[in-house]
């Protein structure tokens, strides 16, 4: 969309919460006009640490940003700190929010001056957009969720919904678009043949569930950490292999291994067993993508969890740990967590999402 808006001779800018999602899409526009031989210029008002590319000029500040865009530069990016500003007063023609799920309705309202046109990326089905204090209702909601009005998907009166999924093994697909995405999403061609080759327990495609038995764990889960260990050193070992959605092959490496758990501790817990391993919290990971994810829940059951029922049994949490899988999607946790005791409606369609993923997945025991 961003090559073809420069093609018709628009002025383009890239906004959203963070420099490293500016900078993501900034690359992909480049890579996208790269493979059609197209010329684009791009401006990326950042921090200062960034690494520079061809077609990308990177400044620190304002004015020289703004008079990229003056002179011809086509594609500008910066927070909305830059954007909100009254010299950003209608320089563009469309303005892309990435992550919009994530940028507060007021942030994006304030950056809107900038453009005739803004135009929302972004997915409220999974991280939602970080809050702090209290708000009048309806302000407390992403631009996105604004617009959505509660419902999961958009309708067309309102937007595009994106029905295809580049990354997720059919099997995985299926569990997502259920709970998720009202029956809408499914695979791209090809995802199908994505699978991982082994001997042992981890191999094949779709949802897996291993079950540890604990008591009394609230963060941190030693048992589920050991268990852990065996299975991505039990992968390792057996020389694993994996097929790509174009057939190509690949050795499954530490790399191609995700594990994403609720809590801090939780990861540290891991860490210690998996030195080197890509561990790190649900928040961390939305965005990526393995051959192989793995889900370790850590609490022992509903009652022990430290933030309620409504962190742990997140639905937006679920989706982005289970949704960052190519071939294989692994939950790792207690037995307990399927035998909730709702209370309320809410908890109910909390707990239901765990069940439907345990009726799904195919158990890995031993």
């Amino acid at each position: 969309m961003i090559c073809e808006l420069v093609r018709q001779g628009k002025t383009v800018g890239v906004t959203a919460n963070s420099h490293k999602v500016i900078r993501n899409l900034i690359d992909a526009a480049l890579d996208a006009a790269d493979e059609t031989g197209m010329d684009l210029q791009c401006c990326h008002k950042a921090d200062g640490t960034d690494e520079p590319r061809n077609g990308l000029s990177l400044v620190t500040k304002n004015n020289d940003l703004f008079g990229a865009l003056e002179a011809g530069v086509p594609v500008g990016g910066g927070t909305a700190w830059l954007w909100s500003r009254p010299e950003a007063f209608e320089t563009l023609d469309v303005l892309f929010v990435d992550e919009a799920a994530q940028m507060s309705l007021a942030n994006v309202l304030a950056v809107s001056h900038a453009a005739r046109t803004v135009v929302l990326i972004g997915d409220p089905r999974q991280l939602d957009q970080p809050t702090q204090g209290s708000h009048p209702d309806g302000t407390d909601v992403s631009a996105l969720d604004h617009i959505l009005a509660g419902e999961k998907t958009l309708s067309p009166d309102k937007g595009m919904f994106l029905q295809e999924t580049w990354r997720l093994h059919l099997d995985i697909s299926a569990y997502t678009s259920e709970l998720f995405y009202e029956g809408k999403l499914s695979s791209r061609a090809g995802l199908d043949q994505q699978v991982i080759h082994a001997e042992g327990a981890v191999r094949g495609s779709g949802l897996r569930y291993v079950p540890v038995e604990h008591h009394g764990n609230q963060n941190c889960s030693p048992e589920e950490a050991e268990v852990l260990r065996a299975l991505v050193n039990g992968v390792l070992e057996d020389n694993a292999t994996w097929i790509d959605r174009d057939g190509r092959k690949s050795p499954v490496t530490l790399n191609d291994i995700v594990i994403i758990t609720p809590y801090n501790a939780q990861v540290f817990e891991i860490q210690r067993r998996l030195p080197g391993a890509r561990v790190g919290t649900v928040d961390k990971f939305q965005g990526q993508e393995a051959p192989i994810a793995i889900y370790s829940t850590a609490t022992s059951s509903h009652a022990d969890a430290p933030r309620g029922m409504e962190f742990l049994y997140s639905l937006n949490r679920l989706n982005v740990a289970t949704s960052r899988a190519k071939c294989l999607s692994i939950l790792v946790g207690s037995p307990q967590l399927f035998e909730a005791e709702c209370r309320t409606p809410r908890q109910m369609q909390l707990a239901n999402a765990f069940c439907r993923y345990l009726e799904m997945a195919e158990r890995i025991t031993g």
